[in-house]
């Protein structure tokens, strides 16, 4: 991990901290989710910098040492996408592999769908691609799939969750978020506080360290949890401003992994979008999907040897 090199580059208007491994000619560009950072992809920029690639993880905007625009209307996934472009360039790069993981996953699919001239081949973890529904916005469809407890709407009321995630040490926080492991839809009734979320002892899989819990939360006690929230309280905006590309089809070589035990697997609708031909109507060049038995949300890290294998195998043959 020593070896890994941090820099802050100035991309699209913010400051975005890299963290880079490896001098290979291919490069492969991580994408983190929510609540995490650059750190989520430790294992795989080991795993693939020693088979010879450049790898390159971001805190994307509001993140840990990348800069937070303090308004969710700077969150949209134009924006995100602009900051990726811009890296890219600041990088000197014209292509790279992608590979994407939660909301990292949602931005690398409208980078592939934006920009498929800067990606060479993407895999992607956790979130299928939602084809946007013309008729409802993002919010309002969740709304009316899982009423309003879900989490998504939750997070909508700027500052009522980060009153809640700051009821308890940012270290609890960080560990009921990468530990639970309920494939059950996140929803909790609006009379219940989301704080309770924090109440239940959360035990240490064998895959996460304290030292890995106190490196995430070391940085959300500086940054907060605002900007991570901001992602969602963008969603509608998102929606309105990707009209143009409604019905667009991915044109990128894809392989997707999700784990059976991940929440958004079992999302009404995901596991028949991905296993009956749905996401490939959008993503005709996805070559696998591969479902990671008994593996949970962040399959990345909780299953990460397998995970970079994986990585590997499919951007080897580019």
């Amino acid at each position: 991990m020593e070896q890994i090199v941090h820099k802050k580059l100035k991309v699209n208007g913010i400051n975005m901290h890299v963290a880079e491994l490896g001098q290979g000619p291919k490069a492969v560009l991580f994408l983190h989710g929510f609540p995490e950072l650059w750190y989520s992809w430790r294992h795989q920029m080991l795993h693939l910098s020693a088979k010879g690639y450049r790898t390159i993880a971001p805190d994307l905007r509001g993140y840990g040492d990348s800069d937070a625009p303090p308004s969710p209307t700077s969150y949209t996934v134009l924006h995100i996408v602009g900051d990726l472009v811009a890296l890219l360039d600041a990088l000197g790069l014209e292509q790279v592999f992608l590979v994407g993981h939660d909301w990292g996953a949602i931005v690398a699919w409208w980078f592939c769908l934006l920009r498929p001239d800067r990606i060479r081949a993407a895999v992607n973890g956790s979130v299928a691609f939602q084809p946007r529904n013309p008729f409802v916005k993002t919010i309002q469809g969740y709304r009316d799939l899982l009423g309003d407890g879900f989490y998504m709407c939750r997070f909508q009321e700027p500052g009522k969750a980060e009153a809640a995630f700051a009821s308890t040490d940012t270290a609890t926080v960080i560990r009921t978020f990468l530990c639970t492991r309920d494939p059950k839809a996140a929803v909790m009734p609006e009379e219940i506080g989301l704080d309770l979320l924090f109440k239940a002892p959360v035990s240490l899989p064998s895959w996460l360290t304290e030292e890995d819990i106190n490196y995430y939360a070391s940085k959300f006690d500086k940054t907060g949890f605002t900007g991570g929230l901001n992602y969602y309280r963008a969603m509608d905006l998102s929606w309105e401003l990707t009209a143009p590309w409604t019905g667009s089809q991915i044109k990128v070589p894809v392989k997707f992994l999700i784990g059976d035990m991940d929440l958004v697997y079992h999302f009404p609708g995901v596991k028949e979008f991905i296993e009956t031909g749905g996401l490939k109507k959008y993503v005709p060049l996805l070559e696998e999907v591969v479902v990671m038995e008994g593996v949970g949300h962040f399959l990345n890290q909780e299953k990460s040897e397998e995970f970079s294998q994986h990585i590997f195998d499919f951007i080897n043959k580019f």
